[in-house]
C-alpha cells in the first residue's frame, strides 16, 4: 500500500504578528514550522502501514527551506519526501495550490499507484481547509474530510471505513481506494521519534522538482496568476478584555451576573434587532 500525506511548512502562529501599516502578516525573524494537522496526518498515514504494510511518502509544495519540515516528516516515521519547489509557485491561493500539487500526484502516479492520500484538516495560517478536497476533485477521487479514526483498510478489496467528526456527532463511512482523507488533530498523539528515524532525516533528501519536471503544466494556473482569491485587507483581531471573578454563594453570584449584564444594554439591543 503507498500512502501519501501532503504536508505544509507554516509560520508559527504563536509568534507571528500584523503589520500595521500595510496589513500584511510580518515574517520576519519567524520560525517555520511542520503544520500541526499535517503532523498528525504523517502519524496517521506511519500508524497505518504499520497496520497494513506499505510506504509513506509525503508530498508539499513550498521553498527550498522545506527540505527541513520534510526531513521532521522523516523523523516521524515517513520512507520518502518530495517537494514541488520553483518561483511559479509562489504566491498560490487555495485553488493554485491544488492544481499544482495535482500535477506533482500525476508525475508520482508514473512511478507507483497511490491509494490513499491524507491531508491535516486545514493549514493554521490558511484555515481553508480546501486544498484537499481541491486534489481530490482533480484526481477524481471521493475526499472525506474530519475524519477522526481509520478503522479499517481492505486492500484486497480496495475499500476504506472511517470515522468522522460532525457538527453534532459522528459518522461512520465506507469509501472505495483510492481516496483523500483529512484528519483532525483527534485522530492520535505524535508520538516520540525513535533515534534511527532522527539519524536517517538528518541525511535524507527529498526528491525536488521543478515546474518543468512536471508534465503538461499550465503556469497560467499555478501562483499568482492562477489565484483568483485576493487578500483586501488583514488585521489582528483585538484582545480580549480581562473577566471578573464571581463570589459568594448562588443568590449572591445570580445578582452580580444581572448587573453585569445590565451593564451592557446592547447586547439585549442586537437580540432584539434580529428578532
Amino acid at each position: 500500500m503507498h500512502i501519501v500525506v501532503c504536508v505544509k511548512q507554516v509560520p508559527d502562529t504563536r509568534i507571528i504578528k500584523v503589520n500595521p501599516k500595510t496589513n500584511t502578516l510580518d515574517r520576519r525573524g519567524i520560525p517555520a514550522i511542520l503544520n500541526p494537522f499535517d503532523s498528525h496526518a504523517v502519524e496517521a498515514g506511519v500508524r497505518l502501514k504499520e497496520k497494513v504494510g506499505g510506504t509513506v511518502s509525503v508530498l508539499s509544495m513550498g521553498p527550498p527551506n522545506a527540505v527541513k519540515m520534510i526531513r521532521k516528516c522523516v523523523e516521524i516515521g515517513a520512507d520518502e519526501g518530495y517537494l514541488i519547489s520553483d518561483r511559479f509557485f509562489a504566491g498560490a491561493d487555495t485553488l493554485a495550490t491544488s492544481y499544482a500539487l495535482y500535477k506533482a500526484f500525476e508525475k508520482m502516479l508514473e512511478e507507483k499507484p497511490v491509494d490513499i492520500i491524507i491531508c491535516g484538516k486545514q493549514t493554521i495560517d490558511g484555515d481553508t481547509g480546501q486544498v484537499g478536497p481541491g486534489i481530490a476533485r482533480r484526481l477524481d477521487i471521493p475526499p472525506i474530510t474530519n475524519v477522526i479514526e481509520i478503522k479499517e483498510v481492505d486492500e484486497k478489496a480496495k475499500k476504506v471505513v472511517v470515522k468522522r467528526k460532525l457538527e453534532d456527532g459522528y459518522e461512520m463511512i465506507e469509501s472505495s481506494l483510492p481516496c483523500l482523507l483529512t484528519v483532525e488533530k483527534d485522530i492520535n498523539p505524535v508520538s516520540y521519534s525513535p533515534l534511527p528515524n532522527m539519524i536517517k532525516a538528518a541525511r535524507y533528501e527529498p526528491t525536488i522538482w521543478k515546474v518543468d519536471d512536471l508534465n503538461d503544466v499550465d503556469k497560467k494556473q499555478l501562483g499568482l496568476k492562477g489565484s483568483p482569491t485576493i487578500v483586501a485587507k488583514m488585521f489582528a483581531p483585538p484582545k480580549l478584555e480581562g473577566g471578573k471573578k464571581i463570589e459568594g454563594n448562588a443568590e449572591q453570584q445570580s445578582k452580580q451576573i444581572v448587573s453585569l449584564l445590565l451593564e451592557k444594554p446592547e447586547l439585549f439591543e442586537k437580540k432584539r434587532g434580529r428578532a
